[in-house]
């Protein structure tokens, strides 16, 4: 398996509207105090497809997670014993430790969905690390059987495939425009990026300095919590009784054409989706303090950053994004296999290179500064 280097709403709308939706967007700085928390705008990436971005202001939040919380990951409850290594991947998370993010900035309402995605495609002819020659992306493993005598650990579920992509993830059940986009690596989440800008750009409807990209670890985790500044397991809190109704991972849904679910810590209610669900599929109980949804669960989503197993860092600095050198990016948040240990706040992975996809994966983007790392 060589995923981890560490480690074992679509918006359619009448034409006159996203007009109406796009030409009123704000021509402002994401340091501009007049735009009010919670503020959205649309891009429009064309035949009548939007992407919704929300202002967040600047503010501070609590990073990393305690001893306890670690220790509830890997236990009855958090259940991610097994595939975080035995609390290795915990590790990374890091002590409490104070941060802020010191510039407001837009961030995607939902991970950027499949039909934000062929959008891309359609009008860049962009083609994927996964469609490439040579290319593959890791999926769900169609003929695989929970199997518990070992040790209770489940065999791997998951295979590379050279004829799988972000057309056809390998899901079981027919792809919808507002499902998460995933099966795409981290260089072509930053080719939709790009394209975005200069689409976005070309219209007159770019904030000066600003650009479309991936947020940095920081932001996405500020952006995660949805202003709270404690150290709480989920955006929530930590009571894993109030996670019904508001994110997608492990539960009793049974998987796409099987008698069976996934095993483990799951949790004990219905959801509808034992794979990946609609983007904002929870509506306002699974949104955040920022009115984000789809924070925890889902699908991980990849931050601009390269990975340091010592935690994510607070300060970044405002260059040339042509200047970045990544080579094993992050990704946070969990997705719909995931126990609930391995979708808290704090969780962090860092992934094999830049080339990398998985069905699991997705991304979200921001509107804010060009970084470099």
């Amino acid at each position: 398996m060589n995923r981890l280097l560490t480690s074992p709403c679509i918006s359619w709308l009448m034409p006159a509207m996203l007009a109406a939706l796009c030409g009123a967007a704000p021509a402002v700085s994401t340091a501009d105090d007049s735009v009010a928390p919670g503020t959205a705008k649309w891009a429009d990436l064309g035949q009548q497809t939007t992407l919704e971005v929300v202002y967040l202001p600047p503010g501070n939040f609590v990073a990393g997670s305690t001893a306890e919380e670690k220790q509830w990951a890997v236990g009855q409850d958090g259940g991610a014993l097994f595939s975080s290594g035995g609390g290795a991947r915990e590790a990374f998370e890091g002590d409490p430790r104070p941060m802020r993010v010191k510039e407001g900035f837009w961030m995607g309402r939902t991970e950027v969905t499949v039909g934000q995605f062929r959008r891309f495609i359609e009008e860049s002819k962009y083609v994927t690390d996964a469609e490439k020659p040579g290319g593959k992306t890791m999926v769900f493993d169609s003929d695989w059987k929970p199997n518990i005598t070992n040790s209770g650990k489940p065999p791997h579920p998951w295979v590379d495939r050279t004829d799988k992509s972000w057309r056809d993830p390998n899901h079981g059940v027919p792809e919808q425009a507002d499902f998460p986009v995933v099966c795409v690596s981290y260089n072509d989440m930053n080719a939709f990026c790009e394209w975005l800008t200069k689409r976005e750009k070309a219209a007159d409807r770019l904030p000066d300095g600003l650009v479309y990209r991936l947020p940095t670890e920081a932001e996405w985790d500020y952006a995660c919590r949805g202003g709270r500044t404690d150290s709480s397991y989920f955006w929530w809190g930590s009571n894993l009784d109030d996670a019904k109704g508001r994110l997608n991972i492990s539960g009793l849904d049974l998987l796409p054409g099987k008698d069976y679910a996934w095993p483990g810590a799951k949790l004990p209610w219905l959801d509808g989706y034992a794979m990946v669900s609609p983007v904002d599929h929870y509506g306002a109980q699974g949104r955040n303090g920022f009115g984000l949804a789809d924070m925890c669960g889902g699908v991980w989503e990849f931050v601009i950053d390269d990975f340091d197993p010592k935690g994510g860092h607070e300060e970044v600095f405002y260059e040339d994004p042509e200047k970045r050198t990544v080579s094993h990016p992050v990704c946070r948040g969990g997705n719909y296999y995931d126990v609930p240990g391995n979708a808290r706040c704090a969780v962090r992975l860092g992934i094999a290179s830049v080339t990398y996809s998985d069905s699991r994966d997705g991304f979200r983007i921001c509107l804010a500064r060009p970084v470099v790392k």
